[in-house]
This record gives structure tokens, sequence and C-alpha cells, in this order.
């Protein structure tokens, strides 16, 4: 018997925070509910966290609920100050409209904008941008003790550095109007997003009753749950690399790297990944994670790179990381490895192709040689640790690689 629909995410970890988890299971087991996540541009891609939120956005529009996705032009000008020390960097209107236009063409890979029952994608600067600032104070700002705001994480680090500004804190008065701005335009009765967001998804729900209060009105019912964070077995955020964030974008992130990051993941985040990234049921999960943790560890890899990137380019990267895997043990007199040449098709951070020549023990080293001028491919030192090596650089198909005066190999891409 298949298991309504609150039940299955919340099975599968989706639900961290709710303001009344038993109202939420019947708004989502019960008739369709136009619900929202909200995502500002403050780059140009969606990092790894964004498109974990949006797989649930895509879970609940497949059981029939309406989804809307609000790119935060608005919210974007201002910063979300949550966990931060320092005050995020101001983005001039210009950067946060060339991110606006990139960041909804990428939802628009995961979340379905045509066709039944369709997405709506929305920019919060077309309803809070025609504000004046003493109309919004009046009808918003009146509603938000300040003492409780201080009180809440969100603005915890920021206040503890003796940093806070004014314009951080209408962050919240912001995000809080888009919700009651959606549900009477749009009838959104529910909204979903990160832990890290829940004092400014909670001050939405707030924000609603209190209007509806001073208006003599019933409470309309808002209603708001978080997932939880993504973050690896030993704590740290999941999607900081040591080259910098993994984005969805392959022009940031190549679908190697991309790739890689999975298959590189603890054993104790196997099954949570799977169950986030891919359609398998709950007992094939475990079951797949009790018997063989490597194999299912491929597989979560697979997943999550055919959803963000497609079945052709997870196929063709998963044939190019057995083919290395493969290789790796040879003796370091190898003359001579064969690799996948599709491997470069989308580029591939010199980092890792040093790697594959067996020649590093580890990706420090391989750093740390460049950065002494050890490393040279096809002669030519390698200065550059950021390089993004393609099909353009090999030389016959081959790279020779070199380290220090005396070790050297061959790759061969077929």
């Amino acid at each position: 018997m298949e298991k309504e629909i609150f039940d299955s995410i919340k099975e599968r970890g989706y639900v961290y925070q709710a303001t009344d988890e038993e109202k939420i299971r019947e708004m989502l087991n019960g008739e369709p509910q136009t619900f929202y996540l909200g995502i500002d541009p403050t780059a140009d891609s969606l990092h790894i966290g964004h498109f974990f939120a949006l797989t649930l956005v895509r879970r609940l529009q497949e059981k029939g609920h309406h989804p809307i996705i609000v790119v935060g032009g608005a919210t974007a000008l201002v910063g979300d100050p949550t966990g931060k020390k320092d005050m995020r960097k101001m983005l001039t209107k210009e950067q946060v409209q060339h991110n606006k236009d990139e960041v909804k063409e990428l939802v628009k890979r995961f979340v379905k904008t045509d066709g039944d029952n369709p997405a709506l994608i929305l920019d919060n600067s077309e309803w809070i941008g025609p504000e004046s600032y003493i109309d919004f104070m009046r009808k918003v700002g009146v509603h938000f003790n300040v003492n409780k705001m201080l009180a809440t994480d969100c603005y915890k680090n920021r206040l503890q550095e003796g940093g806070l500004t004014f314009l951080e804190m209408g962050y919240m008065l912001m995000q809080a109007y888009d919700f009651v701005y959606l549900n009477e335009k749009y009838g959104c009765t529910l909204e979903v997003g990160g832990s890290d967001q829940w004092a400014n998804m909670v001050a939405g729900v707030e924000l609603a009753r209190k209007m509806d209060f001073m208006n003599g009105k019933e409470d309309r019912g808002l209603e708001t749950f978080t997932c939880p964070l993504l973050v690896k077995a030993d704590g740290e955020k999941m999607g900081k690399t040591a080259s910098g964030t993994l984005w969805v974008s392959r022009d940031k992130t190549t679908v190697y790297d991309f790739y890689q990051m999975f298959i590189n993941t603890y054993d104790e985040d196997v099954e949570r990944l799977l169950a986030f990234f891919s359609d398998y049921e709950m007992e094939d999960i475990k079951r797949m994670c009790q018997e063989d943790i490597r194999n299912a560890k491929k597989v979560m890899a697979y997943e999550v790179t055919k959803l963000v990137h497609g079945e052709e380019e997870a196929k063709k990267v998963q044939k190019a990381s057995e083919e290395i895997f493969k290789n790796r043990g040879s003796s370091e007199n190898t003359e001579t490895k064969e690799i996948d040449k599709s491997i470069l098709d989308n580029g591939i951070n010199v980092i890792d192709i040093l790697m594959m020549s067996d020649l590093f023990s580890s990706k420090s080293e391989a750093r740390r040689m460049i950065d002494q001028n050890g490393v040279s491919i096809n002669k030519q030192k390698v200065q550059d640790k950021e390089l993004i090596i393609t099909s353009d650089n090999l030389d016959n198909n081959f790279l020779l690689i070199q380290k220090g005066k005396k070790k050297f190999i061959k790759l061969l891409f077929k």
C-alpha cells in the first residue's frame, strides 16, 4: 500500500521542524495545497542545498500539490544575515537581475513549469518593489518586536560580532511578507525551506496571524516546515569542497567533480542521500546499504548525477570513474594508462587529472607540487591549480604527466 505523501516525505527525512505537524499532515494528505519555496539569487547558479530543497518541491508537485518558486529579487538586494559573521557583500541591481535570469532557467530543469499542474516562478521584487518605505513599515513593521527578532539564531552571529545593520534587520520582514502576499494573491497556505530559514519562515506565519487579528478576521491558518540542512557524517556542510561550492551548473562544477563528491561520501551518509535523491523505496534503500554499501554508494552517486545532469551524462561519468578505479593500483612504472575520453567533454580540474596518474598520494600533494613548480603536462609547467583540462589539451589523445624530474606517465584518452 502506497504511503500518504506526508508520511512518505517524513520517512525520507525531509521533515525537520514544523509549526504544526499534525495540521501539515492533514493538509498534504488531503486536497491539493499551494505551497512555496524561496531562493535568493545571490549567485548565478544553484548549489546542492538549493537542489535538495527542489527535490522536495518535485515530490509534492508529483502528488498534485501546486508549487510556487519565489526567486528573491528584492531580498537578494538586502542579503540574508542568517549564520553570517559579516554582512553579505551588497549586490548591484544589475548583478541580481543577471543572477535571477540564470537561476530561473536552472529551476526549470528540476521543477515542471508546463503541462498539468505547472509550477509558478515569481520574483518578490514584483510586490515589494512598488511599496513605499512608509507604507511597508506601517503595514508590516508594526507587527515585529525587535527584542524577539534579536533573540533568533538568524541574527545571533551578526549581533555577537557587533555589526548588525538596519538593512539586514529588514530581511525577515520582507520574507515574512512574501508568505502573506502569496496567500492573498495565490491562496498559498504552506512554506517549505531549509532549517536555517526557520525563524524567517515562522515570522511569515506569525505576521499573517497578527494582521488577521488586527483586522478582526479569522486566522487564515498558514503553516511551514523545514528540511534539515545537508551535512556530512563529520558535521561539515555538504557541498563545501576543497575547490569550493558544489554547484549544479556544469559551467561551475564539472559533471565529473559533481559525481566524485558523492562517490567519496561517508558510508554513513549513503542511505540518507539515496532517500533524498532517488525514487527507490525506503525498504530497498536500507537493504542495498546493508548488503553492499560500496555498490549502494555507486547507485546513489549515479542517481543524484542523473537528476542534476541527465541520464546520458550520468552514464558517461560513471563509466569514466569505473575506468579510473580499475587503472588505480598499477605500479608506478606503468608507462601508459587508458582513460575514457568522455570525461573531458565538460572539462575536468587539473588536480583530478593528476590524481588519475597515481603519481601523487593525495590532492594536497598535487597542489603542493604545483606550487613548487614541480608538475608538467605535455612538457608545460602547471601553474594554475584551478586549470580545467579538456580534449583541446590532448596531444595525439595523450597527456604526458611529469612529477619532478624523473617520474612520468602517459594518460591515453580513448
